[in-house]
């Protein structure tokens, strides 16, 4: 109910307003409240035939969601997982794929559109104004609870029952360790799994492209070659596990360029060696920087100096990449050192 519905005796005595809010703004009193203004008709409030047709498009958008859930359940039984179809622009993509989520897609949003249609074409639109009343309880209802309260703490004696009280008190306590027990069925404790790689001494460098054993004349200055542990193939199960922690970058940069003696000393001739999996979420860094010796991750933008210890110049990363001591054996082959001397990837609790 608006103001103006108010009959003009029954409002307060100041400028005949309700709440000490005037109709009208002057100096005195900025902030009219001139009431809700005049409710407009829609033409489905008026007309029945185009209240029919907003409630046949309601009813068609539901109907084509459930069509488009059957279709979801149809595309999951039957298309083939390993199925792929040519779509343009897009190109080759798995078929399945593409019909759930085409079909969910399409489910979900006529759902939402037919009931925003529905809400706005036929459902009650007037606006009704209500009047304000006091939110806190009463001071009676107030003196009662902090009453009752008192009184329920006295007749629990738990001031007086020590032992009671400190028991329970503990109980509490332990009861949530049973939740953090219970954490260890996500899966094994990784014990030291993440502070170890593939990596150790006398291991070779084997490119990933060729996969074959790396000289230093393979690596020239201003390029940028992924590499891998001998001994480690792709068709092995034990690649998807382990290439994300043992995947290097390695590069070239003339000695005089190079700002950190440590690295200097941990590389070859200006080859140098670091892990490509960025420290801040994991993803794979594979973007360098020939000038600047800046490699880039994709996902993030995290960016690292190459030339300087890999040290983080921008981005979320937290930490520096790890670099790999190399050297070259008596064949010539660029070797491991070692393993890394901290974990790869992104930062964890235990690190340093």
């Amino acid at each position: 109910m608006s103001s103006q519905d108010i009959p003009e005796e029954n409002l307060p005595a100041e400028q005949g307003t309700t709440h000490g809010a005037v109709k009208v703004a002057d100096e005195d009193h900025p902030f009219a409240d001139p009431g809700l203004p005049p409710h407009e008709h829609r033409i489905q409030d008026i007309d029945e035939r185009a209240a029919k047709r907003s409630e046949r498009a309601v009813a068609f958008l539901f109907t084509l969601s459930m069509l488009a859930t059957i279709g979801f359940i149809a595309s999951f039984v039957t298309i083939p997982h390993d199925k792929s179809i040519y779509i343009f622009p897009i190109g080759h993509m798995n078929a399945m794929n593409f019909a759930l989520g085409l079909t969910l897609g399409v489910a979900l949003f006529t759902i939402g559109a037919g009931a925003v249609h529905w809400a706005r074409t036929l459902m009650s639109d007037e606006e009704v104004a209500d009047e304000r009343h006091p939110i806190e309880a009463p001071p009676e209802i107030r003196a009662k609870v902090h009453a009752d309260f008192k009184q329920g703490a006295k007749e629990s004696a738990i001031g007086r029952r020590k032992l009671i009280r400190n028991t329970m008190l503990g109980a509490l306590t332990l009861v949530p360790l049973s939740g953090v027990v219970l954490l260890r069925d996500l899966g094994p404790l990784p014990g030291t799994k993440l502070r170890h790689t593939l990596w150790s001494k006398g291991k070779l460098l084997v490119n990933m492209n060729t996969n074959e054993p790396m000289r230093p004349s393979d690596v020239m200055v201003g390029s940028l070659t992924f590499a891998k542990p001998e001994g480690l193939e792709e068709h092995d199960e034990e690649f998807q596990n382990e290439i994300a922690k043992a995947a290097l970058m390695i590069v070239r940069i003339q000695p005089e360029d190079i700002k950190d003696k440590r690295e200097l000393e941990w590389s070859h001739e200006g080859i140098v060696a670091y892990s490509k999996i960025c420290t801040h979420v994991g993803c794979p860094i594979s973007l360098y920087e020939q000038q600047t010796h800046h490699v880039l991750c994709p996902c993030h933008q995290s960016t690292f100096d190459l030339s300087d210890g890999a040290r983080v110049i921008f981005g979320p990363a937290g930490h520096a990449l790890p670099q790999l001591r190399i050297g070259v054996n008596d064949e010539g082959y660029l070797e491991a050192l070692g393993d890394f001397e901290e974990p790869v990837g992104p930062a964890f609790w235990e690190r340093g």
